[in-house]
């Protein structure tokens, strides 16, 4: 273990030496994977400096998602406390299942449980549980929703025309998760969005009523905090009336822009959280911990009870089930997501997640004004939105973004709203600044004047 620890600690010590000169990594075709790296498992050992060299090499070219020049997905960065604590967890290895199996560590995952619950305004009946990402946290919340309604389900299967709704600009994983739930695809319903990527609570209501007309049964409303193009959050307060009003369960999924809850500044843009059943969010987007780390939190924890816990004597042998973690989680072995997140938490306390989060706007807004100043860029952006959207003289933005890429110039995105493809930069990585946002448009301006033939040759007119 010693040796092995000594070649982790010299990998990452070349590797972060490296980073800060080629900050993007070499790029390495799909097609050229195999040709190019060791990648094949043999019969026999290889020898320790073989291993050592073939691991850098794999590490070497793995995509720096840590770097200040990494925006492509929703998450990005290092925080050496919440990596600790990431560690700390592989080396134990505790299963979050029981209490006999991870004993204190299950109260460092109660203790974030209960603090997130204190901060959205929820009472001691609250509740939550970490799971493998966004996605299952929103399967979750659609299961308890489902059995909420029709309990039956869990024993006897999906009966009645259960449906589900959720925005135009809403995470992927709905429909998936209402084909696994056996409420159908076909039962998502698809709501209008207005100019800014918010659902449209008019048409929210309007569904649910033609729904109940035609002998439908609404389920779940899935709202979005932090939508993956746009970033925009839709009216919670809102969206909980009508819920309210026709007695439908109401999850938000928090997994991009949730932590927002932990900023007094920009909390505001989840007015009315309280009022729902479930809320989702990730640690390892804006909070900055190492993937995954997503967290489902509900108003009243006998629903986790209700839909996940089943007797199991061979596991829940000692205490009660309080301290027995998997009675209330889709998973029975489940690595120590809290751990890391807890490490950074204590380390650097509310107002330091405050700061995180405040952050990332301020780095976002530095952004929009540069483009919204330029006159070779367009701007797709909103406001109170860490995702920066634009185009830059008229390059197609998924040509642009993929020459940047291959190219180990900058990782950045492309999306879409309504009929226009734009560059999507997300300033979630704490760890930059105003100079780092700066130089990223200054690298894609220099790029595109140095390779106008690139550009010609691609169809692109600069």
């Amino acid at each position: 273990m010693k040796k092995s620890l000594e070649l982790f600690q010299q990998i990452v010590h070349n590797l972060l030496e490296d980073e800060t000169k080629n900050p993007v990594a070499e790029f390495v075709p799909s097609g050229e994977l195999f040709e190019r790296m060791d990648l094949d498992l043999e019969e026999h050992p290889i020898s320790e400096e073989d291993l050592a060299t073939i691991l850098q090499d794999l590490v070497f070219k793995a995509p720096r998602t840590a770097t200040n020049a990494f925006f492509n997905q929703l998450f990005g960065g290092r925080n050496d406390k919440a990596i600790l604590g990431d560690l700390l967890s592989v080396m134990l290895n505790n299963s979050m299942y029981t209490y006999k199996a991870a004993g204190p560590m299950i109260g460092v995952e109660k203790a974030v449980l209960r603090k997130v619950c204190d901060i959205i305004g929820w009472d001691e009946n609250a509740g939550g549980t970490f799971a493998s990402g966004g996605s299952m946290t929103n399967f979750m919340g659609m299961l308890m929703a489902r059995d909420s309604k029709q309990n039956e389900a869990r024993y006897e299967g999906v009966k009645n025309n259960l449906t589900v709704y959720t925005s135009a600009e809403s995470h992927y994983s709905t429909p998936k998760n209402a084909a696994f739930s056996g409420i159908g695809r076909n039962q998502v319903r698809s709501i209008a969005v207005d100019e800014v990527g918010r659902m449209d609570v008019d048409a929210l209501e309007a569904a649910i009523v033609q729904d109940i007309n035609e002998g439908y049964v609404p389920t779940l409303v899935n709202a979005t905090a932090g939508t993956t193009v746009l970033g925009a959050f839709d009216n919670v307060d809102a969206i909980a009336g009508i819920c309210h009003t026709y007695n439908i369960w109401f999850h938000v999924d928090g997994a991009y822009c949730g932590s927002v809850i932990f900023s007094k500044k920009y909390t505001h843009l989840l007015k009315g959280l309280e009022k729902v059943d479930s809320f989702s969010l990730n640690a390892h987007k804006m909070m900055g911990t190492p993937l995954t780390c997503s967290l489902l939190m509900v108003k009243d924890k006998k629903y986790l009870y209700d839909s996940f816990s089943n007797d199991a004597s061979y596991l829940y042998q000692t205490d009660h089930d309080d301290f027995n973690l998997g009675k209330t989680s889709l998973q029975c072995g489940r690595r120590n997501d809290a751990l890391k997140f807890w490490t950074l938490w204590k380390s650097v306390g509310t107002q330091g997640l405050e700061g995180m989060v405040n952050k990332q706007f301020e780095l976002a807004d530095v952004a929009r004004d540069y483009v919204r100043n330029h006159e070779d860029y367009e701007d797709f952006s909103i406001d109170d939105s860490i995702s920066v959207c634009f185009n830059y003289k008229g390059i197609p933005a998924r040509d642009l973004c993929t020459l940047l890429y291959e190219h180990s110039q900058l990782l950045v995105g492309y999306g879409s709203f309504g009929d226009r493809e734009f560059v999507r930069l997300v300033t979630i990585n704490v760890n930059n600044d105003k100079d780092v946002i700066l130089n990223f448009f200054a690298t894609l301006e220099r790029f595109v004047e140095e390779n106008e033939a690139l550009f010609l040759k691609n169809r692109v007119s600069v």
